[in-house]
């Protein structure tokens, strides 16, 4: 089985979701696990609506209102007929938030957070799922919090492996599903979250717990790149790296994949594609083992504002500091990437004028 992964970037409207047909009729779908996020910047506007109702501001009914239309414009979009289906279901769901909203008797803002913010990746999967069944793509639209299972530690939950695998092992790996990223449930079958960005951790667990073939993330980008190209010129495609590598770069601060994502991929030896779903014809970055970066090209990566700089020890064997107020280097001996962190005159004389 083969599992795939969509981000808010790729479903943001109604092209986005045309895109995401255009992608299954290209790859295939059969024996097919897609796990897809909020769609555009919906968290980001379900937030509001968390902040909104914890403070009890008066734009809350604004701010649903936000989402709501958003949605219906998108599905409108796709669909136009109205007597779709799939706007009921739309209509149920916001309708299950508001009764949230006027049950609810919790004080507890993680609670609160993960009990609304998951909305938005409800939304997504019934609407693309119901797409691709109009155009003859038949999927089974499957809750993640039937299967996913963790924790009560609302907003960045522990996965409980165990009960998780076994319940994702009851499905048949030849079927299409659609399902949610980031969302989970605890033991009362509330709802929790996976951590910020979670849906790439969602996408691994399934790999992991299914022994998929590969996981493919599909993004804006066409791969993984050694450096940001809206801060540096000539980037390049990094075309296959180890996992070693993309964990590391994760770590320093690299947005392409989530850092929790590598670890469950990395144990079963299971490849990591990331490939642009604007360009199908180009195979992207694959993230596998023991694939080191052949010839070694340098990796940057930018961190602006940074006043105080952190560093914790992971494998590194030692660190020397040589006139700090030139520059800190700090290498390590290891497989991984070497790495120089900089730090300018005029940040250390800011300090010192400071102390004065």
């Amino acid at each position: 089985m083969k599992i795939f992964k969509f981000g808010g970037a790729s479903v943001k409207d109604a092209n986005g979701v045309k895109n995401v047909l255009q992608v299954l009729m290209h790859e295939g779908y059969q024996n097919t696990l897609i796990v897809i996020s909020a769609m555009g910047k919906m968290t980001n506007a379900f937030e509001k609506i968390i902040d909104s109702y914890y403070h009890k501001t008066e734009d809350l009914n604004q701010n649903i209102e936000f989402v709501k239309n958003y949605h219906l414009e998108i599905t409108t979009n796709l669909f136009g007929d109205k007597n779709y289906q799939i706007f009921v279901e739309v209509e149920q769901l916001f309708a299950q938030l508001r009764k949230f909203l006027t049950t609810n008797k919790s004080t507890d803002y993680d609670f609160i957070y993960d009990q609304i913010v998951g909305y938005g990746e409800l939304l997504s999967t019934k609407i693309i799922s119901a797409y691709l069944n109009e155009n003859e793509i038949q999927n089974n639209w499957i809750d993640v919090r039937e299967y996913i299972k963790t924790d009560a530690n609302y907003r960045d939950a522990y996965v409980n492996w165990e009960q998780s695998s076994a319940n994702i092992s009851k499905l048949n790996p030849e079927k299409l599903y659609v399902t949610q990223g980031f969302l989970s449930a605890d033991h009362n079958n509330k709802t929790t979250t996976l951590g910020r960005e979670g849906s790439d951790y969602t996408a691994a667990i399934f790999a992991y717990c299914l022994n998929a073939k590969h996981l493919t993330i599909w993004k804006d980008v066409e791969g993984v790149l050694n450096a940001d190209p809206r801060f540096f010129n000539e980037t390049q495609l990094l075309k296959q790296i180890s996992y070693s590598e993309a964990i590391e770069m994760a770590f320093y601060g690299a947005s392409v994949i989530h850092p929790k994502t590598l670890k469950p991929l990395e144990n079963k030896n299971i490849p990591l594609y990331v490939r642009s779903f604007f360009h199908l014809d180009l195979s992207g970055t694959m993230v596998c083992k023991g694939l080191n970066l052949i010839p070694e090209t340098p990796c940057l990566i930018l961190k602006q504002n940074q006043i105080l700089i952190s560093i914790s020890a992971l494998d590194f064997s030692f660190m020397v500091e040589y006139n700090l107020r030139r520059v800190l280097i700090f290498r390590t001996n290891s497989d991984l990437i070497k790495n120089i962190i900089c730090v300018i005159d005029s940040y250390i004389d800011s300090f010192k004028k400071q102390e004065d």
